[in-house]
């Protein structure tokens, strides 16, 4: 029968590493805020540095953590396997992050990547230990299912907070969550590890010593923290935007604001219609349904259209829909809706359509072919009914 070795941890590297992957959650998910005003190369770029943030905050994490950890043998890592575990958490985290922001960002995409990211805490931890040399991890069934449990659990919690509504309160709070599947995961993994000495090498790479494993932990942590206290002055101290961005129409509203601005000029609709609120130039405006022309998708936003002016509204198309569809608001395409009203003409070329409007600084909105004989009734019912009031 193997003889188990005794083990143990140094505090202050537990510490430590929690505070690594508290820093690598706030810097990461920090850095995907305000997506919907950003070009597309932007979001990219955005999605690319976050991966990096959070896939290497976790893989900090744990060797940090792994640092700390006291055995009465001296013990390496292969080199090629500890890369792999790296690379594995941030290619994960990276999927999660590009279905949260270039994908419908539904309940399900969020639990989706929830887990997916959950998934990727349990493959960077289980890669970096196959990476151990001179000593090998035994496992117990009860330590893999409750840390699978858990890091699915509490990142799916993470991801819910941080993406229900993106302030900086509620990043704070998946921040939090994100920290403490990382950190539980692993300690809980490892408590349910044992360890055995191995007097061969299974070299697939150069072998790295702690010391080394060190200098390359530190090198890591110190990023995260340049990132953490850049991200910190651009987005929590008022920063200037990145340079080269393609500023919106109007500026994205902070969803933690509960009240307006006193000094925001606002549209009142005299007739007790539905306003909807909408921001142009920093300034928050409630807009009359009966003037606007059409909305249009942008990313989890919209862009709300007038005979002349353009501006930004916090709803997406979906709740758009929802609140204009029973005032006769017409959706003619998934990322359109659009107000019969103010059509000045329906155009319809074999399984094409648009509708144009009266005003040439209004772009003609596009109709999808499988709504095109459903908006081609509504709008001659619209014509028919304008002429007989």
């Amino acid at each position: 029968m193997e003889e188990f070795l005794a083990f143990g941890h140094d505090p202050w590297l537990v510490v430590a590493s929690l505070v690594v992957a508290l820093v690598a959650g706030a810097t990461g998910l920090s850095l995907t805020r305000d997506m919907a005003r950003r070009s597309v190369p932007q979001r990219k770029l955005a999605v690319a540095l976050a991966s990096v943030a959070l896939g290497g905050g976790i893989w900090s994490m744990h060797f940090v953590a792994m640092l700390g950890l006291q055995l009465p043998i001296l013990f390496f890592y292969d080199a090629a396997i500890t890369l792999a575990s790296a690379l594995v958490a941030i290619l994960m985290v990276a999927l999660a992050l590009v279905l949260l922001h270039f994908t419908t960002r539904t309940r399900g995409v969020i639990v989706a990547a929830g887990a997916i990211v959950g998934a990727g805490i349990l493959a960077m931890h289980y890669i970096g230990m196959a990476g151990m040399q001179l000593c090998r991890p035994v496992y117990t069934p009860a330590g893999l299912i409750l840390s699978s449990v858990l890091a699915i659990g509490l990142c799916v919690l993470a991801f819910g907070i941080a993406y229900g509504v993106r302030s900086n309160r509620t990043i704070a709070l998946g921040t939090l969550c994100f920290g403490a599947a990382v950190f539980a995961v692993h300690f809980l993994a490892m408590a349910g590890t044992r360890f055995v000495a191995r007097p061969e090498v299974t070299e697939f790479g150069p072998l790295i010593s702690n010391e080394v494993m060190a200098l390359g932990v530190i090198l890591s942590s110190f990023v995260l923290f340049g990132a953490f206290l850049w991200v910190g002055a651009t987005f929590l101290g008022g920063g200037a935007p990145v340079a080269g961005a393609e500023a919106p129409p109007a500026s994205a509203p902070r969803p933690d604001t509960a009240s307006e601005p006193a000094t925001a000029p606002r549209q009142q609709a005299e007739d007790g219609g539905l306003n909807i609120p909408c921001e142009r130039e920093g300034t928050r405006v409630l807009v009359r349904a009966r003037d606007v022309a059409f909305l249009r998708a942008d990313g989890h936003y919209t862009q709300v259209y007038t005979d002349t002016e353009r501006y930004f509204c916090v709803w997406p198309i979906t709740e758009a829909g929802k609140r204009l569809l029973p005032r006769g608001f017409l959706k003619v395409h998934r990322s359109y809706v659009v107000n019969p009203e103010k059509v000045a003409r329906f155009e319809r070329s074999k399984d094409k359509g648009a509708c144009a409007f009266a005003s040439e600084a209004i772009p003609p909105v596009p109709v999808s072919r499988s709504r095109l004989k459903d908006v081609q009734a509504a709008l001659s019912a619209q014509v028919v009914a304008t002429r007989a009031g």
